[in-house]
């Protein structure tokens, strides 16, 4: 993540806080900065934490950051915010502390100056470091976006005909995934579920993969193995499953994917894209 800006005031000590934006180098006539500490302090602060906090379903603790010019703040440009979160969850995806910058924000601030919520204007880069801790990882396996995921490599999976007790006429829309969890170390992830079929039969599943980003935006297997058992040093090779992807979407660009003890470390950026009103 790109380092962030020195503080320009004391940080608050509350879990949620924002702080008044950097001083312009240029000195700012008094009524004019009385007018932009009140624009920051009753509309802007409060209206970037509402919105902060609209887009995640819980979190444990935010903390920001408005920087920018007076002229430019005054004009519902935010050059730069930055923020801190720990135990937030985000459709489902539980992280376990997020660190990001956002550039080149462009708000509705005319609309809020008159009560109205704050409304992105254009698409809004942001980049920073995500680290998902073991724990969370698992309880994110429900989420929709990781649901899927698992779907898509079931499917594929079967499609391999390299699944030792799966018989060739069993149909991918026919079998779940149930009781899934993860561990995570040297370099690799592990899964290991049941799979029930049709019939009522559970069948287990252990599978140990290594991870790399392609593009940006693909998630790789790498070397995925079939374990006679979730310890066992070694599986036997999946090699028709080595490079799956799952596409992350185009508005992410991943710069770096780490599988480190019990966490994975996620570095790059994503989108954020207005909502059409």
């Amino acid at each position: 993540m790109e380092p962030a800006m020195e503080p320009t005031a004391a940080p608050s000590t509350s879990h949620a806080h924002d702080e008044t934006a950097a001083q312009s180098p240029e000195p700012t006539p008094p009524e004019e900065a009385s007018r932009r500490s009140r624009i920051i302090s009753t509309v802007l602060s409060p209206a970037v934490r509402l919105w902060l906090r609209s887009q995640v379903e819980q979190v444990e603790a935010l903390e920001f950051r408005i920087e920018g010019g007076d002229r430019q703040l005054l004009s519902g440009h935010i050059p730069q915010v930055i923020i801190s979160a720990s135990k937030a969850v985000y459709q489902g995806l539980h992280l376990s502390q997020v660190q990001m910058v956002g550039r080149n924000i462009r708000v509705n601030l005319g609309q809020m100056l008159r009560g109205k919520p704050l409304r992105l204007l254009a698409v809004v880069p942001i980049r920073g470091e995500v680290v998902i801790q073991q724990a969370d990882l698992n309880a994110s396996l429900h989420a929709p976006m990781l649901a899927t995921a698992l779907a898509e490599f079931l499917a594929e999976l079967l499609r391999s005909q390299l699944s030792p007790g799966l018989s060739e006429s069993s149909e991918p829309q026919k079998l779940t995934l149930q009781n899934p969890s993860v561990t995570i170390g040297n370099h690799r992830i592990t899964l290991v579920a049941d799979l029930l079929t049709a019939s009522g039969r559970l069948i287990p599943v252990a599978i140990r993969t290594g991870m790399q980003v392609m593009n940006g935006n693909l998630l790789c297997l790498e070397h995925p193995q079939w374990l006679p058992h979730p310890r066992a040093k070694r599986g036997l090779p999946l090699n028709d499953l080595h490079g799956f992807q799952v596409d992350l979407g185009s508005d992410v660009d991943l710069e770096e994917l780490s599988l480190e003890d019990e966490r994975i470390i996620c570095r790059g950026g994503i989108n954020v894209i207005p909502v059409t009103p």
